[in-house]
């Protein structure tokens, strides 16, 4: 829960007209179905379960790359190519099967979402998770509606933290960088905004290996996407 004294930390340098927003870690508590199919996965390797709390620390970079961390046990290196051939296709097969099971809405994600659509705001989401698994995750969950466009992880060539994605949801509005506001979890979203010309928000509450997204020094920081709104009107 969000302590009712919380108020956002920095502060917009303008009012923007367009908002892209990350989904693991920002929109959507997805760790529980993630780490579930990750410790199914292992179970049909006959390797050992990683639990919820590894996993929580290996998002972020897309399915490949958690895949990947989760066979060693670790964020940095590389497992067997062979067995990164194996693992991948059961780990896809499963979370397909199980996108949108405990999932949920973070805290303050729908209010949020209600108050930009409220004020005009072009709204999209930009996420590294592939589109066979995002599209589904943001339907069930009753959110695909707030967003115009949803640029996934293979939507193009380049994820963030390339600022390709970013760039193509601007030109699909015919919006500005300069006018436009990166909301993430991840030192991979400031980059990407930075990169990019975006102004950007961190989350405090998102998956961001265990840093402090202060450490990437986003123009402002929120406890909830619900504190957007005292961003806006602080403009």
């Amino acid at each position: 829960m969000v302590p009712k004294t919380a108020t956002p930390e920095g502060r917009l340098k303008y009012r923007p007209q367009l908002v892209l927003i990350d989904l693991d870690g920002t929109l959507v508590d997805s760790v529980p179905d993630l780490a579930m199919c990750v410790d199914q996965m292992m179970d049909r390797l006959a390797m050992p379960r990683r639990g919820e709390a590894a996993v929580r620390n290996w998002i972020g970079n897309g399915v490949e790359r958690l895949v990947r961390r989760a066979l060693i046990n670790a964020r940095d290196g590389e497992p067997d190519e062979a067995l990164f051939r194996r693992a991948y296709p059961i780990y896809m097969e499963l979370y397909q099967a199980n996108v949108c099971v405990a999932s949920r809405p973070f805290p303050g994600v729908v209010a949020g979402l209600d108050y930009l659509q409220a004020q005009g705001c072009k709204l999209g989401c930009v996420t590294n998770k592939p589109a066979l698994f995002t599209e589904p995750l943001l339907e069930q969950l009753g959110l695909r509606h707030y967003f115009e466009i949803v640029v996934s992880g293979d939507t193009l060539p380049q994820k963030k933290p390339h600022p390709a994605p970013l760039l193509h949801a601007a030109q699909h509005f015919g919006i500005a960088p300069a006018a436009a506001l990166m909301v993430g979890d991840s030192m991979h979203d400031v980059e990407a905004a930075r990169a990019a010309g975006f102004q950007v928000v961190g989350v405090t509450y998102g998956y961001n290996h265990g840093h402090d997204i202060r450490e990437a020094h986003p123009d402002a920081v929120i406890d909830a996407l619900s504190q957007l709104r005292d961003l806006f009107e602080a403009g």
